[in-house]
């Protein structure tokens, strides 16, 4: 009844090689990435209609600005393919029997074709691939090179872990000091204010609680006006809320219901498009309470449960890290992570970092870049509370896009310093691996660093004692 939709997570930097395996096992001809078509949206389309009337000169009423507005809106404008989005072709079918091929953007410099239609259209015909790029699987694999353990050999049912979905307690700080009563910082799915919230008050205890919290946050209508307001009236558990698309079926059938109409309901539900009369009807004959189908009726969108459980697997093995590896947990989400480390807030110290993030939680506008530099200062606080320290990059002893761990501390690479980049960090290294830099001269002509960026690696007392030139005096 439903056409399989498969979705799997690698690591960003093995991302190509699944596409080129995926490839090689159904074969080039019947590989194709996902194509997705870009249309011109509202406010534009308005735009557009003001800038006709200046140009012209042409006083427009309100009634035909908007009807042209509503003609412009969903024009195609430009062509582009999914991030991970592949669509399979049958072995003894053509792509051109579902759809005609293009360069994504007409760019044939990308060397990838996609399908001309938008992967949505045909998403009912063909089987699609989500082969997605993904932080977890690299954050996994750079915590198993560091400290020699292997994720998949964790226990999954160790306490501490489990008590830093509900507590600060395992990690040994003071939730007033730290600013939150539960230990997530950091931590994949689990780490944002939102969530954070609704661990607060579920407080749940094992990893199928995790799973249900981590489907109530990815749904759309299923945690706020719902599953929330009936945990808190006292009708349901957050173990009998609807928190993924299977607790529907899975309960319905449980209550004698014929397994297709179940999961024709659950696919409904979880579509936004809630139950019909009739289906309403059949529910309460198999006395299944009002609170659950008003809550059908309220969700817009529903996580699979495989999808959730996956997610917190990740999300568990990592906290497994933070809680008995600290120093490696650290170093591998600001590695990863730490697009928006700012080295000199946070070797300012602790009362630095709070003045910058009382400043960023004031903001009533925030971007993705404050955003994420407020959660990157709330894990290095963290950090610090836990009685270790960052070290200052350091020319003789930094890697390029590491976090070196060193006794209690984090050295801080070089790619952190402001206006140097991945570039110019490696070439530092690279240099320095053929031999020592002796002089600020000596390390301008060697790398990519130029006069600005020297100023300033002076300034963060970054160069020790290197000398400014090769010269010395012979008396």
């Amino acid at each position: 009844d439903k056409i399989p939709d498969i979705d799997l997570n690698f690591s960003g930097e093995y991302q190509d090689k699944a596409h080129r395996y995926i490839e090689e096992l159904f074969g080039r001809d019947h590989v194709f990435r996902a194509g997705t078509i870009s249309t011109i949206a509202e406010r534009s389309a308005m735009g557009f209609v003001k800038s006709y009337e200046e140009k012209t000169r042409v006083k427009l009423r309100k009634a035909e600005k908007e009807r042209l507005m509503i003609k412009i809106t969903g024009v195609k404008r430009t062509t582009g393919q999914h991030p991970g989005g592949l669509m399979i072709i049958p072995k003894d079918k053509s792509v051109y029997d579902f759809t005609p091929i293009q360069y994504p953007a007409n760019d044939r410099s990308t060397g990838v074709f996609t399908t001309h239609f938008a992967y949505e259209t045909i998403h009912d015909d063909l089987v699609k691939i989500d082969a997605l790029g993904h932080d977890d699987p690299t954050f996994m694999k750079f915590l198993k090179d560091l400290t020699g353990v292997d994720p998949m050999s964790i226990p999954m049912d160790d306490p501490e872990t489990l008590a830093i979905f509900s507590s600060v307690e395992p990690l040994g700080v003071n939730p007033d000091e730290l600013g939150t009563d539960v230990g997530t910082y950091g931590i994949p799915e689990f780490g944002t204010e939102f969530v954070r919230g609704m661990l607060r008050e579920t407080r749940p205890k094992t990893f199928s609680e995790l799973v249900r919290i981590s489907g109530l946050s990815h749904g759309t209508d299923v945690w706020l006006n719902n599953a929330r307001d009936w945990i808190r009236k006292g009708y349901a558990t957050l173990a009998e809320v609807i928190s993924c698309r299977d607790d529907i079926m899975n309960y319905l059938i449980h209550k004698g219901m014929e397994p297709s109409l179940a999961f024709r309901i659950m696919e409904n539900v979880r579509k936004g498009r809630g139950i019909s009369e009739e289906e309403e009807k059949m529910m309460k004959k198999l006395k299944v309470p009002n609170w659950f189908i008003e809550s059908c009726k309220r969700i817009k969108y529903l996580f699979p449960k495989a999808h959730a459980v996956a997610y917190v697997s990740m999300a568990y093995r990592i906290a497994y890290f933070k809680v008995h590896y600290p120093l490696s947990f650290y170093s591998a989400y600001f590695t990863i992570k730490g697009d928006q480390f700012d080295p000199e807030t946070i070797l300012a110290g602790e009362r630095a970092i709070r003045e910058r993030l009382s400043e960023l939680k004031s903001m009533t506008k925030k971007d993705v870049q404050d955003k994420n530099e407020e959660a990157i200062l709330e894990v290095a606080l963290e950090m610090l509370l836990r009685g270790f320290s960052f070290l200052r990059p350091d020319i003789f002893k930094s890697e390029a896009k590491i976090f070196l761990v060193e006794g209690n501390s984090l050295r801080i690479p070089f790619n952190k310093l402001p206006g140097l980049g991945d570039s110019v960090a490696e070439s530092i290294v690279r240099a320095r691996e053929e031999k020592p830099f002796t002089s600020m001269e000596d390390l301008l002509k060697r790398t990519k660093v130029n006069r600005t960026q020297l100023e300033m690696m002076k300034r963060m007392g970054v160069l020790g004692n290197l000398p400014d030139t090769e010269q010395f005096s012979l008396f």
